[in-house]
């Protein structure tokens, strides 16, 4: 269960100086801020992810996908459905950025050159966009890092700001971990116990461990940002769950937090439901697209094994697949593939067509999964419960879906997409459980 404790009140200095570039006049405040007359109005929250396209570590890291979403994408769906905030704002210096932080419905604040250094803080970048909006009376600056982050961790937050007067609440995990001071040449040449006494190890489950900060987020009321600090004031932590604690820059790699995230993470406010159907794109997912015409003009097609394996697995795991196309395919051609699969070719209305299905198997929208990458998809991967593309689809699929794959079409993007299936149904499976 998520544990709160007070802190106390703390003095820092002001480490640093205004940004140059130049701002706009300051507006007056209303009277939540205590000055000027006119309607109470509740403060003004807003959600802050610093986004700079600049990552030494990895090239545009904060959009780079992580389970099939841009790493991005994970905190503003969490920031967005929580509805704590009145506005919720990606700070970022690239255009990449920007497009898809406006996909997933932020605002989006274009920081200066003189921010988006290696050497520039996050405060920096945090008081530039303070000075160019004056309604913001709180900032939660919440990482773009920490993709396991929940709507109801900034809930709470937002309430202990708000009811219960905190000026500055921080995000920290309980880890067990015993501390020993290091040794360094000529200096100390023995190591010594710092949290524990090596005659008395403590089992675990007779220590409380130690808080760090895991830097998921930092709210802090604008008065303290503007003095040159994040926490400070009344002062209290929020600890976070510890699988919901992951920091891709500091924990783990890649293919190991992408197992975290689709294991703790956030999926969206509808829950999930067990998927009993997946529907297919044929050209460009089925196949790679390419159509080759042999001397007596009949239609030759190429598929991946690792497709048609993945599509056995659905079958035996009770999910029926069904294939479907806009092109008047060859159904002879697509037999021979001795796929076993219900298909429809020259469909002009996908998304009529699925819903028949959908109703023939007398099920609800949440258990059809759809994986397309054309245009003619877009409406059915908007609708079914779980959507996903392969990473060579048109941008408008890729817009659609929830999952975006790193296989592409007729290359092993159909397994991958049964893997990711099987791992939200252990999700639900287990969610049924509890």
């Amino acid at each position: 269960m998520d544990s709160v404790e007070k802190g106390a009140a703390t003095s820092v200095s002001n480490p640093r100086g205004r940004p140059s570039r130049g701002r706009p006049p300051k507006l007056q405040r209303n009277s939540r801020g205590g000055q000027g007359r006119g309607v109470e109005k509740p403060p003004h929250l807003a959600a802050l992810i610093l986004a700079r396209g600049g990552s030494k570590g990895i090239p545009l890291k904060n959009i780079k996908h992580l389970a099939g979403v841009p790493l991005i994408g994970w905190v503003l769906r969490a920031a967005l459905d929580s509805g704590v905030f009145q506005s919720v704002w990606v700070s970022t210096d690239h255009d990449e950025i920007e497009n898809v932080a406006k996909q997933f419905g932020a605002q989006v604040h274009r920081r200066s050159s003189e921010v988006s250094k290696d050497s520039s803080t996050s405060l920096d970048a945090i008081i530039e966009f303070l000075n160019y909006h004056n309604e913001v009376d709180i900032v939660g600056n919440i990482q773009a890092t920490s993709p396991c982050l929940h709507p109801t961790d900034l809930q709470k937050v937002a309430e202990m700001i708000r009811e219960e007067g905190y000026d500055s609440v921080f995000s920290v995990v309980r880890r067990h971990q015993f501390r020993w001071s290091e040794i360094q040449k000529g200096v100390r040449e023995v190591t010594e116990p710092l949290n524990l006494n090596p005659a008395k190890r403590p089992r675990r489950q007779d220590w409380d461990g130690e808080l760090y900060e895991n830097g998921s987020f930092y709210f802090a009321k604008r008065h303290l940002i503007e003095m040159g600090y994040l926490q400070g004031g009344k002062m209290a932590y929020y600890e976070m769950r510890a699988e919901h604690s992951v920091d891709i820059d500091v924990d783990i790699d890649w293919p190991i937090a992408e197992q975290r995230v689709l294991r703790y993470g956030y999926f969206g406010k509808e829950k999930l439901k067990e998927i009993k159907l997946l529907v297919c794109n044929i050209d460009g997912c089925l196949t790679n697209g390419h159509i080759y015409v042999s001397g007596d003009q009949k239609e030759i097609i190429s598929y991946d094994v690792k497709d048609a394996i993945g599509i056995s697995l659905l079958k035996k795991s009770g999910i029926e697949v069904r294939l479907i196309s806009e092109r008047a395919c060859s159904k002879q051609t697509l037999s021979s593939l001795k796929l076993d699969c219900k298909t429809e070719v020259n469909v002009s209305d996908k998304l009529a067509f699925v819903d028949e299905w959908r109703k023939e198997m007398g099920l609800c929208w949440k258990e059809v999964a759809y994986l397309g990458n054309e245009v003619s998809d877009e409406e059915c991967l908007k609708r079914v419960g779980l959507s996903g593309s392969p990473a060579d689809a048109c941008s408008t699929a890729q817009k659609a879906v929830g999952y975006i794959c790193k296989c592409y079409g007729g290359r092993g993007a159909i397994r991958e997409f049964a893997e990711h299936i099987f791992l939200l149904m252990e999700k639900v499976n287990n969610s049924c459980q509890k």
